[in-house]
């Protein structure tokens, strides 16, 4: 019987890739303005500039276990309570300034203070601009009071509390969140889905996680036993991690629990 569903937050119930490609279409937009550059060949520029910068600093290996993506470090603050963290909060003001410089150099721009201002900018767009799937809330509204629900989401608890604050909404839906960057480890880490279930007081063939990303939530979920549905909205590939179910639309949710509560 199924009592408890799990949910990833970033891309399952936040459209975070959304706000972020707006955020960065906000910010370009200022350097098409002041120099003329093509928006989008300018945004690609920045993108992989962000990525060689991110993978060459001493946090790297940290912010993979905890699941803290470079677009995240172009705007979180990391004021978090431990060693890693802080480390992040010293290098994230140069990491910005050097994406945005570096980027506007691919382009043929030299011009480190115009850098410095875009780095600022996009952290401000990208808080304007939080994006919920239409359909979160009323897959919620519905679950809300029938299951147990705990959010159970990789990052920085300093920046994934930012995204519940700028939607907050969301949070009432939830009896536990969980923040890989609070636990010490992230998904696909079966450690942190052993806590959230003992937070929640169930066994793992008592609750379903429901995420986006089949490398974290349902390859973590597959290692410890729990069922998985792995929402599919954008055609993404199948890889060796085979998911449960997988669906399009969250709503689709509602039968597979109809059909897993009758086998019992």
């Amino acid at each position: 019987m199924i009592n408890a569903i799990f949910f990833d937050l970033d891309d399952t119930l936040l459209w975070d890739q959304k706000s972020v490609k707006e955020a960065f279409a906000a910010t370009c937009k200022v350097a098409q303005e002041k120099y003329g550059v093509d928006p989008e060949v300018f945004e690609e520029a920045v993108r992989k500039e962000a990525r060689e910068l991110y993978a060459s600093y001493e946090t790297y290996s940290f912010t993979q276990m905890i699941g803290i993506n470079p677009f995240e470090g172009l705007w979180g603050n990391f004021l978090d309570d431990d060693d890693n963290f802080r480390k992040m909060k010293d290098i994230v003001p140069g990491y910005r300034k050097d994406a945005w410089t570096k980027g506007l150099e691919a382009v043929g721009i030299n011009d480190p203070e115009f850098g410095q201002e875009l780095a600022e900018r996009f952290p401000a767009e990208r808080r304007k601009k939080p994006f919920v799937y239409e359909e979160s809330f009323q897959v919620l509204d519905k679950l809300k009071g029938k299951y147990k629900l705990l959010l159970l989401t990789n990052g920085s608890p300093d920046l994934q509390n930012t995204k519940l604050e700028i939607t907050p909404e969301l949070v009432p839906y939830f009896d536990q969140i969980v923040i890989s960057g609070a636990f010490g480890r992230g998904k696909p880490d079966p450690t942190i889905f052993e806590h959230a279930l003992e937070r929640m007081n169930i066994k793992k063939d008592e609750a379903i996680m429901v995420g986006d990303n089949l490398m974290t939530d349902i390859l973590g979920a597959s290692r410890v036993g729990m069922k998985s549905v792995w929402i599919n909205r954008h055609d993404k590939e199948r890889n060796e991690v085979v998911p449960d179910f997988e669906i399009k639309h969250l709503e689709e949710l509602f039968t597979i629990l109809e059909e897993l509560n009758k086998e019992n």
